[in-house]
């Protein structure tokens, strides 16, 4: 609501009764205090009495109120405060204003009858004082018309009539009488009062004219400007308007001449400056008589950007026509015209201001001018002024010592000078202001500006630093642009970083990005040094090489002292492209100052943040660079690390190479996968081993890179939040869909395994390398104390078991060995047995583990505890590869190693000392390692002892009825699967671990189906994992297959370390005894087993080979690399095999040319142990069956149709006539097959040529699934007999697992047949051309048919006489290698030969119909 709608529902409705007196309430409050006037309350805000009166005058005008009501009331509240008449009046002047515009209307009528009714109580001065002539004439208050004539004369006559002086009376002896008053000899005594009576005195008696008089006296003051304690009070006192002082001075400066040999300001502005100093006059009336306009100055700085903006484009031009002759050169800036300057008289100004220390008024005159950097004359004028006011804080604060004195700077004479600076608080009113308005142009004195940087450095390290805020301001605008207009000063460079590394890195990146990007595009100074420096580093990074590091990095550490940041994004781009650079670049930084190398991690995260969709090989190259860099150069990696934890909270892991290279080069930790078998061996062991046998680079120089490394991670708290969030990525990048990579390649959302899988393992490796990195640099204690505990990782951070149990394996054994070394303490005997020290230690972990096992208890599921107790659960993820055996071939190797160097280095005898050292290393090396063998044999030796007291309770007594299923599977789900992907090292644990819990006899544990789990259920392991894991998985697979095939290999070893062990049970008893021999396998049952499990790994492979996904092939190849030395070893195997990865090459050849790759490397390794594959039973003793079996599979041709040809007759006893004549007849029906079979080929030459060839092509494109399927009948036929499986429930076992293989494999190629237009378009012109050929075949069947029942039944009979026959020799069942006959070879195609026979096989289905 407005203030009148709300004055008419208030007041003016119930005025009469009580509207009244209300209004005359309201306004009284306002009018209480005689000394403040109604207009504004106490606290200096608008009261609304105005308001209140301006509603109720325009309730009149609009008439709700009555005209005698408004001036009784106007009459009452007149004596309320002296300033109301005042208010009303003004009031009015604004009604006057809004009814004026129609002087016909009653509204205007009942305005001019209130203003002619307020003479009475108002004064008619007031009056005609306040309202226009127009509105007094039209209220009647003017009676006599003449007045606005008479008005206007003297209104004329006062401000546009000139005064004239009649020159002929004046007298120039006045004039010179003045001079000479105003040029004597001035002395102390002489004031400027008694100057100023002979001057008036003289105006009088000469009749002189005042304003030139007062030019006479300017004139004088610019003679002797110093003398202004006498001209400035003179001045003012004789001219006190400032209108006519400025015009004066102004008429004087459009005059002013410019002369070539000015040193100084004309004293004409130095008279200004002090006037203006003084106040005198004021800047708004000198500053537009000073010349330039500020339109022409800043036309003049357009000008300027722009000429700058295009020799930036210039110098970015690539020709292609080579060097140009009128190609731009290094921009050089013209030197200044002087004639320029002191035309400027506005810059003349400022610069006079600062010589007479009027520091606010040039403040004030300088922010007017439309300029973006301040001239060289000005500011250094500004850098005098500064040291002055700084000097007595710099004395006293920033000494550099008691005895150095340095140069004194003297004080401010003016007493309107700035004052000096006397604590930290002074510098906020006149330094830092200063600072900010010069600029850049602080580079003018370097001497200030390292006062200026130490002063704040000082600052800083007080307790609250009061300057925290205006340092980093002065940083920002002045400081770090000053330094990039500084030739190569590489010592400012460095005192400019010992202030900015006192603040954080935030503040430090946030000045480098406004440096870079902001300062550096706005002011025409930077720009041109920004370009000058973009062209040098083009120079210099076109000859960067090995060869010539030293003179090219001179030049790049001499660019980069003044403007870094320019350079470096430079540098990054073309290592980025070609990464053969990073070394060159790495060596040649030690030129760079702290600063520059600042300013290069700064420049890395901003690369590494600005491409999001960079290609791997880039980020490949900046996380080689700032791996190298960062290792060799002390550049601060907090934001680095704090990036990279960033990214993986934002669900981004693709920036963890950067942490890898980082981990790697400064920690000496690789993340290498691909490891040969010795360095996999050496991992086993202790430190030192890992260190020199375990590594493909030794760890050499890495404790300083590592100890900031630690510092870095440890000081931030990202150690262990990185490997959380890593682990938590390893997950969060299954399931996130990429979009840019699906985009880049044009595939469908989720197809991006590949690129999944390689996120998923670089999160792994990431993961274990920090892992490793932060176990071995913390000390135990402070591991444990920094870590969260056990259960916080699994239940809040939903780390999953493998990755808690790698970051607190250090932490466990730190344990056990305090408690350990506790008891050795506590013990009385110096010299203990082993017996006692194996019980020491069975007691220590015992007690260290008691809690890890009651916190994991709750969390694992009841069944899962019915199958495997917790305390195994806690035994297996504890231990490490380094508790279970001892790398002796390793240790061995090398020691042998290092005594062969030794040997070697003391045959030199020309390095004398250096010798001798090197051999002293060598011993002491060979120590450490034996010594080191030594201890992990005793550690082993008591953690067997311990396993063989705990395995007892292991697997609980329910899992004697659920050990051929649930115990097994439990122990595969939550152990043994999630650690072999987990490392290499890890991979290896698991094999031995499930030896070792073998060789102990563990109860109610079977090895033999723990094997024949590993070994029957692969396919879907090996398709579940990521290219990393399948290689760990492959290892893991042959480590077992070694120790599998080892006892297969050898009958010794079998019962040696076999026989009578729990793992090799076939049944179960309650009693745990198994004394009968039928409850073991025995060795000949185990290679039929064997047998099974390598005909299980085949189908597997095949199955894998065959799907035609990519990861499923890469997998199965990268497996079957992992297995080779044991796997394939039969020769009928290693053929379907290398069958099918001749298909991958062939498929792959074109289109993924990685998978080509790795079949090809396959496929030359399987060809080389060709040489030494077995035979079937040279493997396992084959039974009858197995035997014609492999006959069958060995035939290389394929089986054709039998011709029983007439045999020759022999001499022999005359046979029976019946006999004759069954022999006749079969002779007869057999030439009437013959016949029959002629013609069938005559008819089925008479086909048409063009039938044949689609019914080949038919075949040939049902060909290679037909040929699958043989495969797999060969694979089902080869398979070992019932009773020579491990258990009696792996039949119905496999036959699950085959239907469940074969429904998923059906409805895949269901699937992919009906996604195939082509395939649908084949098939339906298939099926015409068979319908048409069925109703051919249709009319000759019908004259056919009684020949063919005929036919049919003396073939029947024949093979009657044939199958009996056959049993007088061997068993009535039907061999298997009948049933492969029928079935056809899957060696050879015969789809060649299916044409020939269609018709009579369609002719005897109708006749089975």
């Amino acid at each position: 609501m407005g203030s009148y709608a709300k004055f008419v529902s208030d007041y003016c409705k119930n005025w009469d009764k009580s509207g009244r007196e209300l209004f005359l309430k309201h306004l009284t409050q306002f009018t209480k205090d005689e000394h403040r006037t109604p207009l504004f309350s106490k606290s200096g805000k608008m009261s609304g009495f105005s308001q209140s009166v301006y509603d109720f005058l325009l309730c009149g005008l609009k008439g709700n109120l009555k005209k005698d009501t408004v001036l009784s009331f106007l009459r009452e509240i007149t004596n309320l405060h002296a300033d109301v008449p005042s208010i009303i009046l003004d009031i009015i002047s604004i009604l006057d204003a809004e009814t004026s515009l129609d002087v016909q209307s009653d509204e205007r009528a009942y305005f001019c009858y209130i203003v002619r009714e307020l003479e009475p109580f108002i004064s008619d001065k007031l009056l005609k004082e306040r309202l226009e002539i127009d509105t007094l004439q039209d209220a009647g208050t003017l009676k006599n018309k003449n007045f606005y004539t008479k008005f206007i004369k003297i209104k004329t006559k006062l401000y546009y009539k000139q005064r004239k002086f009649n020159l002929f009376r004046e007298e120039s002896e006045g004039y010179s009488k003045l001079i000479v008053e105003l040029n004597q000899e001035i002395n102390e005594d002489t004031e400027w009062k008694n100057l100023l009576e002979i001057i008036q005195s003289l105006i009088g008696c000469f009749n002189l004219d005042p304003n030139r008089v007062l030019d006479i006296i300017l004139e004088s003051f610019e003679a002797r400007p110093q003398l202004d304690a006498l001209f400035i009070p003179l001045i003012k006192s004789y001219m006190a308007d400032p209108h006519v002082i400025s015009e004066v001075l102004g008429f004087k400066l459009s005059n002013m001449e410019i002369l070539d040999n000015y040193t100084e300001p004309p004293p004409l502005m130095t008279v200004i400056a002090l006037l203006l100093q003084h106040q005198v006059i004021s800047l708004d009336d000198i500053y537009p008589w000073l010349r330039p306009d500020d339109v022409i100055i800043a036309k003049q700085a357009d000008k300027e950007i722009k000429a700058v903006q295009e020799y930036i484009r210039k110098i970015n031009i690539v020709s292609t026509k080579g060097p140009q002759t009128n190609a731009p050169t290094e921009f050089i800036e013209d030197k200044a015209d002087p004639q320029e300057y002191w035309s400027n008289q506005k810059l003349v100004l400022c610069e006079t201001l600062l010589r007479v220390n009027a520091w606010r008024e040039f403040a004030s005159l300088f922010a007017r001018l439309p300029t973006t950097t301040m001239p060289p004359r000005p500011a250094i004028a500004l850098c005098g002024l500064l040291h002055a006011v700084v000097e007595p804080l710099y004395r006293k604060q920033c000494r550099v010592a008691s005895k150095i004195l340095g140069k004194p700077v003297p004080p401010l004479k003016s007493n309107l000078a700035p004052p000096n600076c006397k604590t930290f608080e002074d510098m906020k009113e006149t330094v830092i202001p200063a600072l900010i308005l010069l600029g850049p142009a602080l580079h003018h004195d370097p001497v200030l500006m390292y006062k200026v940087i130490r002063i704040l450095r000082t600052a800083r390290g007080q307790k609250d630093d009061p300057l925290h805020f205006e340092a980093l301001t002065v940083l920002d605008t002045a400081i770090l642009p000053a330094l990039t207009l500084m030739e190569g000063n590489c010592c400012m460079a460095e005192e400019v970083y010992t202030l900015l590394k006192l603040y954080p890195y935030q503040c430090r990146y946030c000045l480098y990005a406004r440096w870079k990007n902001e300062a550096g595009e706005r002011i025409p100074a930077l720009i041109r040094v920004r370009g000058n420096s973009l062209q040098k580093i083009k120079h210099i990074m076109k000859r960067v090489s090995k060869e010539n590091i030293k003179p090219q990095g001179r030049l790049i550490g001499k660019l980069s002292h003044a403007a870094p940041a320019f350079l470096f994004d430079y540098v990054l781009l073309q290592i980025q492209t070609y990464d053969n650079l990073i070394g060159p670049v790495v060596e040649s930084m030690k030129y760079l100052t702290s600063l520059s190398l600042d300013v290069l991690g700064y420049c890395l995260v901003e690369a590494l943040g600005s491409r999001r969709s960079t290609p791997p090989a880039w980020l490949q190259a900046l996380a080689s660079f700032a791996g190298a860099a960062f290792k060799k150069h002390n550049i601060e990696l907090t934001a680095l690390l704090q990036f990279v934890a960033n990214r993986l909270k934002a669900q981004q892991s693709q920036d963890l190479i950067v942490l890898k290279e980082i981990v790697q080069k400064m920690a000496g930790i690789e993340a290498a996968e691909e490891m040969t078998p010795e360095q996999l061996e050496a991992m086993a062991g202790g430190e030192l081993l890992k260190g020199e046998a375990g590594y493909f680079s030794q760890v050499r120089n890495t404790r300083r890179s590592s100890a900031r490394l630690k510092d870095a991670i440890v000081g931030n708290n990202l150690d262990i939040s990185l490997c959380i969030l890593a682990a938590q990525q390893r997950h969060c990048c299954v399931w996130k869909e990429y979009e840019d990579d699906v985009q880049i390649s044009g595939e469908p959302p989720g197809s991006q395994l590949k690129v999944v899988g390689r996120l998923a393992d670089q999160c792994q490796d990431a993961l274990v390398q920090l892992g490793t990195f932060l176990a071995s640099s913390h000390a135990p204690d402070e591991y444990a104390a920094r870590l969260p505990s056990l259960q916080e990782l699994l239940r809040d951070y939903h780390v999953d078991a493998d990755v808690a149990f790698f970051l607190h394996r250090p932490v466990i054994n730190q344990k056990i060995s305090a408690k350990l070394e506790s008891l050795r303490k506590a013990s009385d005997s110096k010299s203990d047995s082993i017996e006692k020290i194996i019980e020491r230690y069975n007691v220590a972990s015992k007690e260290a583990l008691e809690p890890i096992v009651s916190s994991i208890q709750p969390m694992l599921p009841a069944r899962v505890l019915e199958d495997i107790s917790p305390e195994f659960y806690v035994t297996f993820w504890s231990l490490s590869m380094y508790d279970l055996r001892v790398p002796v071939e390793s240790y061995e190797r090398e020691i042998e190693r290092l005594k062969t160097a030794a040997a070697n280095v003391s045959k030199d005898s020309s390095q004398g000392t250096k010798v001798k050292k090197e051999q002293e290393r060598f011993n002491t090396l060979i120590e450490k390692l034996q010594e080191e063998r030594r201890r992990q044999a005793a550690h082993v030796a008591a953690v067997r002892a311990r396993l063989a007291r705990e395995c007892e309770d292991w697997f609980p007594a329910r899992a004697v009825r659920s050990a051929k299923n649930e115990t097994v599977t439990r122990l595969m789900q939550l152990c043994i699967f999630p650690r072999c992907v987990f490392t290499a090292a890890d991979a290896l644990y698991c094999a031995e671990f499930v030896h070792t819990v073998h060789s102990l006899k563990t109860p109610n544990f079977s090895t033999l189906l723990c094997y024949d789990r590993l070994f029957c259920d692969i396919t879907y392991s090996v398709m579940s994992c990521t290219e990393a894991e399948a290689a760990r998985y492959g290892t893991f697979l042959c480590k077992v297959l070694t120790t599998a095939m080892r006892w297969h290999a050898d009958k010794d070893a079998f019962h040696r370390e076999c026989a009578h062990y729990p793992g090799f049970v076939t049944k179960y008893r309650v009693s745990k005894q198994f004394t009968e021999a039928n409850d073991h396998v025995g060795y000949e049952n185990y290679r039929h087993v064997c047998h099974k499990w390598h005909y299980k790994i085949t189908k597997a492979m095949v199955v894998c080979l065959d799907s035609g996904d990519y990861v499923q092939i890469r997998n199965a190849l990268i497996v079957l690399i992992r297995v080779l030395p044991h796997f394939p070893v039969l020769a009928k195997l290693s053929q379907i095999i290398e069958k099918k990865i001749d298909k991958v090459k062939e498929q792959e050849k074109i289109q993924r040319q990685d998978l080509y790759v790795l079949a090809t490397v396959y496929s030359g390794q399987l060809r080389n142990k060709s040489s030494n594959m077995m035979n079937e039973a040279d493997f396992h003793q084959m039974s009858d069956k197995h035997k014609a079996a492999s006959t069958a599979a060995a035939s290389a041709a394929p089986p054709k149709e039998e011709v029983v040809a007439d045999p020759e007759p022999t001499p022999a006893p005359a046979p029976p006539p019946q006999e004759s004549e069954k022999r006749d007849s079969r002779n007869s029906d057999r030439r009437r097959d013959e016949a029959d079979r002629d013609k069938d080929s005559k008819r089925e030459s008479k086909t048409s040529t063009k039938e044949r060839s689609k019914e080949e092509t038919r075949i040939k494109d049902r060909s290679p699934k037909e040929r699958l399927q043989r495969e797999s009948n060969y694979l089902e036929a080869i398979s070992p007999p019932h009773e020579h499986r491990s258990t009696s429930d792996d039949v119905e076992r496999d036959i699950k697992r085959r239907k469940v293989e074969n429904s998923s494999n059906g409805k895949a190629s269901k699937e992919l047949e009906e996604r195939s237009p082509e395939k649908e378009k084949r098939k339906t012109k298939v099926r015409g051309d068979e319908r048409k050929e069925r109703k051919m075949n249709r009319k000759r069947d019908r004259a056919e048919e009684s020949t063919i029942l005929e036919q049919k039944r003396r073939r029947d009979e024949q093979k009657g006489a044939i199958k009996m026959s056959g049993h007088q020799n061997g068993s009535q069942e039907d061999h298997h290698y009948d049933k492969y006959k029928r079935e056809k070879s899957p060696f050879r195609d015969r789809s060649h030969e299916e044409a020939r026979d269609k018709h009579r096989r369609t002719n005897e289905s109708k006749i089975r119909r």
